[in-house]
């Protein structure tokens, strides 16, 4: 069974699948074209209306026979919310989507990272490729409920004013705004940057495991230059498999509920791209290299060429039984690879507003700097929401920074390791598209920062 993570996808086999999402949730599902619109009320699959053409659900398990679909139907998107009303985010445990075929055999599983809570959840979308199919891992949250939800799918919902108010609101009147916080997608590797030099062939005593000479020659051999060992990514990676090993699973947590890209910043590597292996099962290190190297996306991690620095690690489960492996593979940060990512993000979001026929966002420095610090907030302070813990919002933030823009919009992301990834992901909610081809936004703000839970967070900040 594969893994994914937010924004990977994977292709499906031909008949009937049976999505289960257990837990205190409602699932249900909307049946859309490629506009992400649905048709009618029909397009809605929940409890209380759980049959459509092609879609059954029952409990906690949807039954999906893509072939079977209304005519034009091109995707289909699974949503869990809350069971219990009026909850809030960080009631509920993240969800976890596992997908099975006709004999039952398990296909896919995805878990959202664990800071992803909200009372509605985007998890996953299928979607005709070609002449087939395939599942896209989503991981996107609505602060804003069932209402966010029917608004970017194609319900009519009341519009709130496009200014923020010149002074602040009483408690029980929420801020007017450019257009309600959409969700966010969350979604894994790399961000551009330049390999630093490396050894070619590492000595015994600096790689006992004989681990560097089989990658980098994998790497030469696609050329990608060599990565060598940085003891902090080292460290981080033992910290991580140890409790890895402890808890007897793996996972992007170990028993001590710390992530390892939080280990990899405590240890005080401070990075641009980032990516992992977290394995079991080999008992040498060569055995854990040929693994890599036969498994599609781990050798494309293996050899990505923006990363520089590897940290590996293994241990053994309590028992003796398991072998666990963690390898972290990492480019540090600069200033120039900070501004070079940041402004690929503008580029691309700027193409996408091309192709539709819009004018290109300016560079608005204040957003910018209100975007980059609410990034580096959010990795800090492991929390994932368009309102921070005190309470600030979007335009508060954009205010707070000197920026003066009558209206303002906010996509942000977690996860995603590259800015074609990230605007990717953002062009593939309907809510954070919207923001991005919205006409009447003149100006652009971004920040990244690395770190915290998701390993990755992303913000455009808008003004118009």
């Amino acid at each position: 069974m594969e893994e994914l993570v937010p924004g990977g996808n994977v292709a499906l086999p031909d008949g009937v699948l049976t999505v289960r999402v257990p837990g205190p949730f409602d699932v249900c599902a909307l049946v859309t074209d490629d506009s992400g619109r649905v048709r009618g009320d029909a397009d809605f699959v929940f409890y209380n209306q759980p049959t459509a053409p092609g879609a059954h659900l029952r409990g906690d398990s949807l039954t999906l026979d893509p072939g079977r679909l209304r005519a034009g139907a091109t995707r289909v998107t699974v949503v869990a919310a809350a069971s219990a009303p009026g909850a809030r985010p960080g009631a509920s445990p993240v969800p976890a989507l596992s997908v099975t075929d006709g004999r039952g055999r398990p296909l896919v599983r995805f878990a959202p990272p664990p800071t992803l809570r909200a009372p509605v959840l985007l998890l996953a979308e299928v979607y005709r490729r070609g002449g087939g199919w395939k599942l896209r891992a989503l991981g996107q949250g609505y602060a804003d409920g069932l209402a966010g939800l029917a608004r970017d799918f194609g319900v009519d919902v009341t519009e709130e004013p496009t200014a923020p108010p010149p002074a602040a609101p009483p408690p029980t009147a929420p801020p007017p705004r450019a257009r309600p916080a959409p969700a966010r997608p969350t979604s894994a590797p790399s961000a551009p940057a330049r390999p630093a030099s490396a050894r070619s062939a590492p000595d015994r005593a600096a790689d006992p495991d004989g681990f560097l000479g089989p990658v980098n020659s994998a790497r030469a051999a696609v050329g990608s230059a060599p990565v060598s060992f940085d003891p902090r990514l080292t460290a981080a990676a033992r910290a991580h498999v140890s409790a890895t090993a402890a808890a007897g699973r793996l996972g992007s947590e170990g028993a001590d509920g710390v992530s390892l890209h939080q280990h990899v910043t405590a240890a005080g590597y401070r990075y641009l791209a980032v990516g992992e292996h977290l394995v079991s099962g080999p008992r040498t290190a060569a055995g854990f290299v040929d693994y890599c190297l036969r498994t599609d996306r781990a050798h494309r991690t293996l050899r990505d060429p923006a990363f520089t620095h590897v940290g590996l690690a293994h241990a053994t489960d309590p028992r003796g039984r398991d072998v666990y492996w963690t390898a972290v593979w990492a480019s540090p940060l600069t200033p120039s690879g900070l501004a070079r990512t940041e402004a690929e993000v503008l580029h691309l979001t700027n193409r996408e507003r091309a192709r539709a026929g819009l004018r290109p966002l300016a560079v608005d420095a204040r957003l910018g700097v209100a975007a980059r610090a609410y990034s580096t907030d959010m990795a800090e302070r492991a929390f994932y929401d368009h309102v921070s813990p005190e309470g600030t919002r979007p335009w508060d933030r954009a205010a707070a920074a000197g920026a003066a823009h009558r209206s303002i919009g906010e996509n942000i992301a977690c996860g995603q390791r590259s800015a074609a990834e990230v605007v990717e992901g953002w062009m593939n909610s309907p809510g954070h598209r919207a923001n991005i081809l919205k006409p009447d936004f003149t100006h652009l703000g971004v920040g990244y920062a690395g770190g915290g839970p998701a390993g990755t967070y992303w913000t455009q900040l808008f003004g118009g």
